[in-house]
């Protein structure tokens, strides 16, 4: 699977250059599903920003307002009820999966619980965009600031990548996200990480991993 992990979506032209890279062809010629999962298990979130999300509204536009051939929607948590003959290949058939946030912990717990993670490892041309949360969950952990589903066991998430993500960084509506927030999170991750802000991506290709921005960010070694 190739990986665009981001904060805030494809928020400018450096990311969506990289996304037409990882895809090989044009956004117009592409077929996307997108995952609402992760904002289930956020206290915060709801039907009503899972509808902003699908329907591309702000501040989701960045995601599933591209321009997709085609767009459907992906519910986890649906799955199990359905049978893996049913939705293994719509996700087969999907040139990209755009992976909404939320509580990353949750969407993990989805993942595992539906099967999906188990097929991953066979999507090797699959692009995954995650936002936020759903950047997040392929990282190792997530750190405690991070999780808010109360059913959660610990921070522990996919670790398809062997860095952690703090994103957001100095975002205006999040006052808490500032560099010294990010270092001190850092200092308890315990690996390396890196600190983003919604104009950057992280890219993930056969294990290069090569940061996007045309804003700022800070890597952690760890």
């Amino acid at each position: 699977m190739k990986l665009l992990l981001t904060s805030g979506g494809v928020t400018n032209d450096s990311i969506r250059e990289a996304l037409v890279e990882l895809l090989g062809k044009p956004i117009a010629e592409c077929r996307a599903l997108c995952i609402p999962t992760a904002q289930w298990g956020h206290p915060m979130l709801g039907p009503a920003s899972v509808r902003r999300f699908v329907a591309g509204e702000a501040p989701w536009h960045s995601m599933t307002s591209l321009g997709w051939e085609s767009l459907g929607v992906l519910e986890l948590t649906a799955l199990p009820s359905i049978g893996e003959e049913r939705w293994v290949p719509w996700v087969r058939e999907a040139d990209v999966l755009l992976v909404d946030g939320g509580d990353a912990t949750y969407l993990h717990h989805w993942m595992r619980e539906s099967g999906f993670a188990d097929l991953m490892s066979s999507l090797s041309e699959t692009v995954w965009v995650g936002l936020s949360a759903g950047s997040m969950v392929m990282t190792p952990r997530i750190g405690a600031d991070f999780v808010s589903w109360p059913a959660a066991v610990d921070d522990r998430t996919l670790g398809v990548v062997d860095f952690s993500i703090y994103p957001h960084l100095d975002h205006e509506q999040m006052p808490g996200n500032t560099m010294a927030d990010a270092a001190r999170w850092a200092a308890g991750i315990a690996g390396p990480a890196y600190a983003i802000d919604d104009e950057t991506a992280i890219k993930v290709t056969d294990g290069i991993v090569e940061v996007i921005s045309e804003g700022h960010w800070k890597v952690f070694p760890g």
